[in-house]
């Protein structure tokens, strides 16, 4: 009965294929992308069948999720379709190294070279798993005890250095880092010089361009133009950049201008998404200009020419995991609107990568790529050489990777592991100070971590540790961090301890509302005039004495230019303060609400990472982006604003108000 049935079924589907080819060759398409998401969504068979005709193609299994109906948010994140990439042996760390360890770093700490470490962080220095996720809370002292843990690699497990590369955020945070090292390598009679350094210590983006360098040849880098003295190969973290400099504003125009010349479809969205009337027929040889309105997507904050909005959502498309030659914007959950915004940048961004490619320029975004793509493939002609300072990998401020960070560090440790090597991985990170989603950064994938990066133990799980202890704040400070996480839909649970003392005087959160920065700004200095005082008087005072931090430049500005430069005060965003610490944090920010993101929400489904909406993961990293501020300041926090809301209110409700 069984056979019969297939055979019904196979003369059904051969009729369907000759009477309706179109639908056929469709749903073909349909069953290679989902395939390519998730391999483990359909039957073997099949899956073998769609994956040798990908192979053939050159293409490579991806992630992002399988519906037939348009995508929303999953309540619980898929189970991962990856093989092992980790151990299951334990890192070769014998009873000797570890005494030898111990014994010299009693050493550096009676030189005064470093602090005695604590129980929890020699658990992290020691570690002997070979895939390590450290939960590393503010103030735990995470940077030295991550620098004691390249010295134990270094020393005493003989690792050599050219297998070992620490990632750290930006350029300032690997520039301290390699200082460190030098130092403390120094104290132990370790040769490593600036340039170990500094091919020890990279950014992600810094490690990328020396990987391509060496696979992909000499890059030049599109988001370099016009950048004085920029280095091909050290890279800074494009989070930290400014906008867009003249020389890639005007690729970007011209590709806009091709793009509207050629394509027909592309001038009917663009005029449908400025509002403009539909062109007509160009009369003769007349080329016709492309509009330069200013066009503003919902959920972002000015208006900007389309060809720099195009780009700036181009680049988190990217940087959350998704191919955009191969988006199909009819699968999205999303208005006509954004779908019209999707469909015009997949035309813009085909005419931009032609107008890169004959300039001889590349993104970074496109580099990740190129890297992940090529060492996905089982034949990848990639030397071990060129993937041997990538064997031992030690990941910090691990709560702000991408998807597409996600899919190089998976696709380098697998092409590693399949010729053989040795591979480990450490991350360390926070997700409580995770604050760069609005570029595609999520602390899901630290929390979601065993799935992406899985052993091959019996458990497949990382090993977890803990560094709990604060150094840097008293409690109060600590507390009323932790407070204004309470309504965080999604984080990791802990709890601080404070290991510094309170003194007289010493304080928490003081909240001041109905604080309008341009009328009171007097007030303001003479209350910052006050707190440099205070921290003057004060024995053993952290050698910053006041920082001054907003989500936003214009109010440093404003108080910067009424300052006596002669105060110990710095003023800093809060996204550049993190990592920073003072006597005092004075905080100025309205906790303003994040306005609703339609096609980020689309976006967020489609790629299939995340279990959160994007609005959702905006308004819990509001209050990250409050935890962090607070938990800057070192005795004291005082908090100005026009109106209690968001993290301000949670602070008001706890009786905070001054």
């Amino acid at each position: 009965m069984l056979s019969a049935v297939k055979r019904y079924k196979l003369l059904l589907s051969g009729a369907l294929a000759r009477c309706f080819p179109r639908t056929s060759a469709y749903m073909r398409s349909e069953e290679e992308l989902v395939l390519r998401r998730w391999p483990s969504a359909v039957s073997t068979p099949t899956a073998k069948r769609v994956a040798k005709q990908s192979a053939k193609a050159g293409r490579h299994p991806k992630k992002p999720p399988l519906a037939e109906k348009p995508i929303k948010p999953r309540a619980k994140p898929r189970k991962s379709a990856s093989e092992g990439i980790y151990g299951p042996a334990k890192l070769s760390v014998e009873d000797q190294q570890v005494q030898a360890m111990r014994l010299r770093v009693g050493r550096a700490v009676e030189a005064g070279v470093i602090c005695a470490p604590s129980d929890e962080q020699w658990a992290m220095i020691l570690s002997d798993s070979p895939v390590t996720r450290i939960f590393a809370g503010a103030g735990s002292g995470k940077s030295t005890t991550l620098v004691l843990r390249v010295v134990f690699m270094l020393c005493h497990m003989g690792i050599a250095p050219e297998r070992l590369t620490v990632i750290s955020f930006t350029n300032a945070s690997c520039s301290q880092l390699r200082e460190q090292l030098i130092k403390v390598l120094g104290f132990w009679n370790f040769d490593f010089d600036p340039a170990s350094a500094r091919q020890c210590v990279r950014t992600f983006h810094s490690a990328m361009a020396v990987l391509a360098k060496n696979v992909l040849g000499k890059q030049v880098w599109f988001e370099q133009l016009d950048e004085k003295g920029a280095s091909p190969t050290e890279l800074d973290n494009p989070l930290t950049s400014s906008r867009l400099r003249p020389a890639q504003q005007r690729l970007l125009k011209q590709a806009y201008q091709t793009c509207y010349v050629e394509e027909d479809a592309f001038r009917v969205r663009v005029h449908e998404l400025l509002q403009l009337p539909q062109p007509g027929e160009s009369k003769g040889k007349r080329v016709p200009k492309a509009p330069l309105d200013g066009f503003k997507l919902a959920g972002e904050f000015t208006p900007m020419p389309l060809f720099e909005a195009f780009y700036a959502q181009a680049g988190f498309i990217e940087s959350i995991g998704i191919r955009i030659e191969h988006m199909q914007p009819a699968r999205m959950d999303c208005s006509p609107r954004e779908r019209a915004f999707i469909e015009a940048l997949m035309l813009f961004w085909k005419h931009f990568q032609a107008l890169l490619e004959s300039q001889g320029l590349t993104t970074f975004n496109g580099a990740f790529q190129s890297l992940t793509q090529r060492l996905a493939a089982s034949d990848h002609g990639v030397s071990t050489a060129a993937l041997a300072p990538f064997s031992h990998l030690l990941i910090d401020e691990f709560q702000d990777i991408s998807p597409q960070i996600v899919q190089w560090l998976q696709a380098l440790h697998h092409a590693l592991s399949r010729q053989g090597e040795a591979v480990s991985l450490m991350a360390i990170g926070d997700d409580w100070q995770s604050i760069y989603g609005w570029r595609g950064s999520s602390p899901e994938l630290f929390m979601d971590f065993d799935k992406y990066f899985p052993s091959r133990g019996a458990s497949k799980k990382s090993r977890v540790l803990m560094l709990e202890t604060n150094y840097r704040s008293i409690e109060p400070i600590v507390r009323d961090g932790e407070a204004v996480l309470s309504a965080v839909a999604f984080k990791q649970a802990k709890a601080s301890q404070a290991a510094k003392a309170i003194q007289q005087g010493d304080h928490g959160v003081k909240l001041v509302t109905r604080f309008d920065v341009k009328t009171r700004l007097p007030e303001l200095i003479r209350d910052i005039q006050a707190q440099c005082e205070h921290v003057a008087g004060r024995p053993n005072a952290d050698r910053n004495a006041v920082l001054v931090l907003s989500r936003r430049n214009e109010p440093l500005r404003a108080i910067e230019a009424q300052l006596d430069r002669k105060l110990p005060v710095k003023t800093y965003t809060i996204h550049r303060a993190k990592g920073l610490q003072a006597e005092v944090a004075i905080i100025v920010d309205d906790c303003l609400p994040a306005e609703r993101h339609p096609l980020r929400n689309a976006l967020y489904a489609y790629c299939g990472f995340f279990r959160n909406s994007y609005d959702q993961a905006m308004a819990d990293e509001s209050l990250r982006l409050a935890y962090v501020a607070i938990t800057r300041g070192v005795s004291r926090v005082f908090w100005y604003t026009q109106k209690a809301q968001g993290a301000t209110r949670l602070l008001a409700d706890r009786g905070k108000t001054r």
